[in-house]
């Protein structure tokens, strides 16, 4: 067994990974913590039975599937004790981000002697475009894993730290971490906002994701709801979902549309749009999760950019 071991963010990475010749094992961590509710203890018998919930109840995941996609490949990792060297491969955007940092605090509980390292993908010239992982060409990608940071033990307090307020009750906590610049996590602050901005806005009870549908639907004028979201995924900034997610968003707003072939923002969608309706209390479910708080016991004020509970 190699002394080093890759951890990526998901499959198609694996796949380009592995083509690369690099010495080392590989794990994929094949998880989506930035939707549902997570418990602190990552790796423990209560967090894989929450995730298991939350996978069956949103998304008809099988017992089985879950086992074989997830379960399996979480034991591999666990067997992989030997490793001194772990590098992490993880984006920018808050998808990669809340993994990143469930990830690091599991090494940081399981693998205390080993080396983690970072290779985190996201500016990577002058232009303001954010780079996935598989963006790269495999120059680029052999210059980053050349260059990838090495993460101090202060690092790691920090991820750990990071991750058990992401999944405490109350994301006011989140909001009011400031002390980014101190550590080698170049993307946290901007995906921990786009966090945050999933609460429902005072303004109409939508989130910013949800507001940025409605308003790409009437701009764009989509012909088919698989156009819908193709323009969704591809103007989605810091959130880094893919299409199971964003159909699940749009299924939550489907009485705000009149027709999806072509793609019709109803009346009240405008309204609401317009600040001129809410809809807090149609979208209001007692049973959804961001990290460990409950996403309608809060709400964001656009105008301060500061949470509220209610």
């Amino acid at each position: 067994m190699s002394s080093l071991l890759h951890i990526t963010n998901g499959d198609a990475f694996t796949t380009r990974l592995n083509s690369m010749g690099l010495k080392g094992d590989i794990i994929t961590w094949r998880e989506m913590l930035c939707e549902g509710k997570t418990l602190t203890n990552v790796g423990s018998e209560s967090f894989w039975k929450t995730r298991f919930d939350f996978f069956h109840k949103n998304y008809k995941v099988s017992k089985s599937t879950f086992i074989e996609r997830t379960l399996k490949e979480y034991r591999s990792l666990c067997n992989h004790k030997q490793q001194d060297q772990i590098v992490l491969w993880f984006e920018y955007d808050l998808f990669c981000q809340v993994n990143m940092l469930a990830v690091i605090s599991w090494l940081k509980a399981n693998r205390r002697h080993a080396e983690i390292s970072l290779v985190c993908s996201g500016k990577e010239d002058e232009t303001d475009h954010l780079y996935a992982l598989n963006d790269l060409t495999t120059d680029q990608l052999h210059s980053l894993y050349e260059n990838r940071i090495i993460l101090t033990q202060d690092d790691i307090e920090y991820a750990d730290y990071v991750w058990q307020l992401y999944c405490s009750d109350n994301p006011i906590r989140l909001e009011n971490l400031t002390d980014f610049n101190n550590y080698q996590f170049s993307y946290l602050a901007e995906a921990l906002q786009a966090h945050l901005k999933r609460f429902p806005s005072i303004k109409n009870g939508l989130n910013l994701m949800e507001n940025d549908i409605l308003q790409l639907a009437i701009n764009k004028k989509p012909a088919t709801k698989k156009e819908l979201l193709g323009t969704i995924l591809k103007n989605q900034g810091f959130y880094g979902f893919g299409d199971m997610q964003y159909q699940r968003a749009v299924s939550r707003l489907k009485p705000l549309f009149t027709s999806f072939n072509p793609v019709r923002v109803s009346k009240k969608g405008k309204e609401i749009l317009d600040g001129k309706n809410n809809y807090y209390s149609s979208l209001r479910d007692k049973e959804v999760y961001l990290g460990g708080a409950l996403k309608y016991n809060f709400l964001y004020n656009t105008a301060s950019d500061r949470i509220l509970k209610l």
